[in-house]
């Protein structure tokens, strides 16, 4: 960080008005100091006096020295300057975070109102808001820090929307952090270099328009004056004595330039955009070291198990999301239900619906999204109720690993701290000893040095170790469900065996259950205990994971097993293949969703949609043709209905 800052000093601009803005805060640290006497001087005999040896910018009508009072109004200028500022950024960086802290209804209204004030010219904000605060230095001040505000605001709205979809705040949310913490840690510290770039031009802005609301008779008010109101003096005498303008004219243009002007040459710099302006017993060598009994019964974040050894239980599951024709509906009524120490895969194409499954038992769907279900159950606990009823519950015994492990972890903040972050917030740890363990977690993932490893920053960590970490920052609690959205998504084969290895022994470990999401049916076959197959928001088979190959009934499970090579796939041959694209929610047709891209499809395939209904193996399929046989074209790589 202080490289890139240091890199900004380094260019002719970034130095030069470094250099002028250090000047003119140093001018107005001291000028008043050093010459306010010699700036309240009478001179009756060289009244309206004409710039000279003794007087370099000449005298006022009461003789005064206008060049001595110009440098002892640079104090009383960039205060008020300044405070126009700070009231400008902190009523934009408020309206700026309203939607996130807001939730997104009256977040809405929120930026209605900024995106109307944003339309009007700043100048024109600005008296309007000294009509309603009135003359003077204090309404000057108010009415220009909220004219500001609208464009600070819809600056840090941009931000903010930015950072706020990213997986570590999402993790966050997992873990049951509040939506001021999740901001003040983890959004604004990656968004502040922008805001301090913003903010330095905006103070240069408020500088030149505190001059012309002075110069206006709408700022500063005698005795007390400042560049503008010196400048409105001036102008009185022009005729007489030009220089009188044009001493508290050159301090506003120099002022206001240094501060526009570096601020400038600081987003160049670094490369961002400038906008207009309790005690805890000790901790367990054991891979998920639990700091109490599984049980709950040590009275803190952990609620008593349900009488069932069911972990999370789904009945009717929908999500949807409003649409120009209707709501979509990506998820479209699946059940399922997952026990202790069971691993349940589940698989499909992009766009089927496993991470908005995963995502909607994490209640991590915000509105306009909108999530029902019949049941929806985890340790017998209704998360209907939303993510505030069981913040604790969702922050300790629910772990989530998202597919992308550099934008899980907040990158302005050391990974030993950001995994410490559960055990203070939950588990009622201090720094020192969440600390502790965070590096116990960290060796307990089979990170390599943890010690030195908890200090570094996420791009410090290969992608194999952040994913670990990630695993360790799940494991920080008593975890009894593991939802790993493609946990091994853009990793080798070795690190993703060893992620996979890991997986599994934390859940041979200390019977945790494990919700694995992916598109390869071979990594899933290779963990899981059960495999859901969803497509078009439905599963449409549900079978166990030994029968994926060579027992699968339905044509999309059969295609998908297929499309993955192994070593006796024969290289002459076109690789297998699933015909077409997958369905759009938006337009999903009636009867089976499969229809257009299965070989085995009849007309009451694309009018009746098939259940999901038990077979004689123990599995569920929703075909009306499951099991028939298919056999692959070898010209086309598909899956064809095999010749009688």
């Amino acid at each position: 960080m202080s490289r890139r800052w240091l890199r900004v000093l380094r260019t002719p601009l970034g130095l030069t008005t470094a250099a002028l803005v250090v000047a003119v805060v140093v001018l107005a640290i001291v000028a008043p100091v050093l010459w306010s006497d010699r700036a309240e001087v009478y001179d009756t005999d060289n009244i309206l006096a004409g710039p000279s040896g003794d007087h370099w910018a000449g005298t006022d009508g009461l003789g005064r020295d206008i060049f001595f009072r110009a440098l002892v109004a640079s104090r009383l200028s960039l205060e008020l300057a300044l405070a126009a500022t700070v009231i400008g950024v902190l009523a934009g960086l408020l309206l700026g975070t309203a939607p996130l802290l807001l939730g997104r209804r009256l977040g809405r209204l929120v930026t209605t109102g900024v995106n109307i004030a944003v339309a009007f010219p700043g100048l024109l904000l600005a008296l309007f808001f000294a009509v309603i605060f009135g003359v003077g230095a204090t309404g000057a001040v108010l009415a220009i820090g909220f004219a500001l505000a609208p464009s600070f605001a819809r600056l840090v709205q941009t931000l903010v929307a930015g950072v706020a979809a990213l997986d570590y705040v999402s993790a966050a949310r997992v873990a049951g952090v509040g939506r001021v913490r999740i901001l003040l840690r983890h959004v604004l510290p990656n968004i502040a270099e922008p805001l301090v770039v913003n903010a330095t031009i905006a103070g240069g802005g408020a500088l030149l328009a505190f001059a012309g609301l002075s110069f206006l008779g709408l700022g500063v008010q005698q005795p007390s004056y400042d560049w503008g109101r010196l400048l409105f003096e001036g102008i009185g005498m022009i005729y007489v004595n030009p220089a009188a303008a044009l001493a508290p004219g050159i301090a506003v243009l120099v002022a206001g330039l240094a501060f526009n002007l570096f601020g400038e040459s600081v987003a160049k710099g670094l490369g961002v955009s400038a906008v207009g302006g309790v005690p805890v017993p000790a901790t367990s060598s054991r891979l998920t070291g639990h700091a109490g009994r599984r049980d709950g019964t040590d009275g803190s974040t952990h609620m008593a198990m349900a009488p069932s050894d069911l972990v999370l239980d789904v009945v009717d599951l929908r999500v949807s999301f409003p649409g120009p024709a209707g709501p979509i509906r990506p998820v479209r009524g699946i059940s399922f239900s997952v026990r202790h120490g069971e691993a349940l895969g589940v698989v499909g194409e992009s766009g089927s619906g496993k991470s908005l499954t995963a995502l909607a038992v994490a209640q991590l769907i915000e509105e306009p999204g909108r999530v029902e279900a019949d049941r929806l159950e985890f340790r017998g606990a209704d998360l209907r109720d939303g993510p505030r009823a069981h913040r604790h519950l969702l922050g300790t015994s629910m772990a989530m690993v998202f597919q992308d492990p550099m934008t899980s972890f907040n990158p302005t903040r050391r990974m030993g701290s950001q995994l410490a972050e559960v055990a203070v917030h939950h588990q009622g740890m201090t720094r020192r000893q969440a600390m502790a363990r965070a590096v116990d977690r960290l060796r307990a993932v089979r990170v390599p040095e943890p010690e030195r490893r908890a200090t570094q920053y996420p791009h410090e960590f290969s992608g194999g170790m952040r994913q670990r970490a990630m695993i360790g920052m799940g494991v920080m609690g008593n975890p009894s469900l593991i939802i790993a959205d493609e946990p091994t998504t853009a990793l080798d084969v070795t690190v993703q065996q060893q992620v996979l290895d890991l997986l599994q022994a934390i859940r041979d470990e200390d019977d945790v259950a494990l919700v694995l999401i992916s598109h390869d049916v071979t990594v899933v076959g290779e963990v899981c205990d059960r495999v859901l197959v969803m497509y078009a928001g439905r599963i449409v088979e549900d079978l166990p994971a030994h029968q994926l190959q060579g027992g699968a009934l339905h044509p999309y499970t059969r295609a998908l097993v297929a499309a993955v090579p192994d070593m006796r796939t024969d290289l002459d041959q076109p690789l297998a293949v699933v015909p077409g694209r997958p369905v759009d929610p938006s337009d999903v047709p009636t009867g089976c969703a499969f229809a257009a891209r299965c070989p085995l499809a009849d007309d009451h395939c694309r009018t009746v949609d098939p259940p999901l209904a038990p077979t004689p193996t123990g599995s569920q399929v929703a075909c009306w043709h499951a099991g028939e046989p298919l056999e692959l074209d070898e010209g086309t790589g598909e899956l064809v209905e095999a010749k009688s």
